[in-house]
């Protein structure tokens, strides 16, 4: 089955915007790299910024799928703590042109991306405040637990990814894994 035009397009995007960034990248050789008429580009998206809004999307909730399905793998607050710091290795890993593209490029807010983010974040500060009410985790607003647990794994991946690090080994990330969980940990987390 031929793979429909708005697909070539995000995956010539993703290629491109990945090599040259969003703005160093020209419409002709977008639509150029994706064999897309400039009709058929037009049917689909209104210009080059509309493309990297769709890609990011798409990108953020492939990763907040996978994101969500980890956590709830889990059952302690420990376990799902720890496995989402190695989760967000792995997935960087994974899909290493779409994570560049997430910490490069990030499109002004669309009503698309608000609403996916809006509901990834209740969800998961749903089960936050669930663990905080144990003392599993602490309790601390949405911002701030992000950052203690995946901040300094989302810096690793953005030095890996841009060429400034070697891959993190498994000795990297179970150290990072701890540090999130005796960041994030409530008193009655053990």
């Amino acid at each position: 089955m031929k793979e429909a035009g708005r697909e070539r397009i995000l995956r010539a995007a993703l290629e491109l915007f990945g090599r040259d960034g969003v703005a160093g990248t020209t419409l002709s050789g977008l639509r150029a790299a994706s064999g897309v008429s400039v009709g058929s580009f037009y049917h689909h998206f209104s210009g080059k910024e509309q493309v990297a809004e769709a890609l990011f999307v798409e990108s953020i909730g492939m990763y907040q799928d996978a994101f969500l399905a980890e956590l709830k793998g889990h059952g302690a607050a420990r376990e799902a703590v720890t496995a989402v710091v190695a989760f967000h290795v792995r997935w960087c890993g994974e899909h290493p042109g779409r994570a560049r593209f997430m910490f490069t490029e990030r499109p002004a807010g669309s009503e698309g991306l608000a609403e996916r983010n809006g509901a990834f974040f209740r969800e998961v500060r749903s089960w936050w405040r669930v663990q905080a009410r144990h003392g599993a985790l602490l309790d601390v607003d949405a911002v701030t637990a992000f950052v203690l647990w995946l901040g300094p794994a989302q810096e690793l991946c953005r030095l890996w990814l841009n060429g400034q690090s070697p891959e993190p080994d498994g000795e990297q990330v179970a150290l990072l894994s701890e540090a999130a969980w005796r960041s994030v940990g409530g008193p009655h987390g053990d």
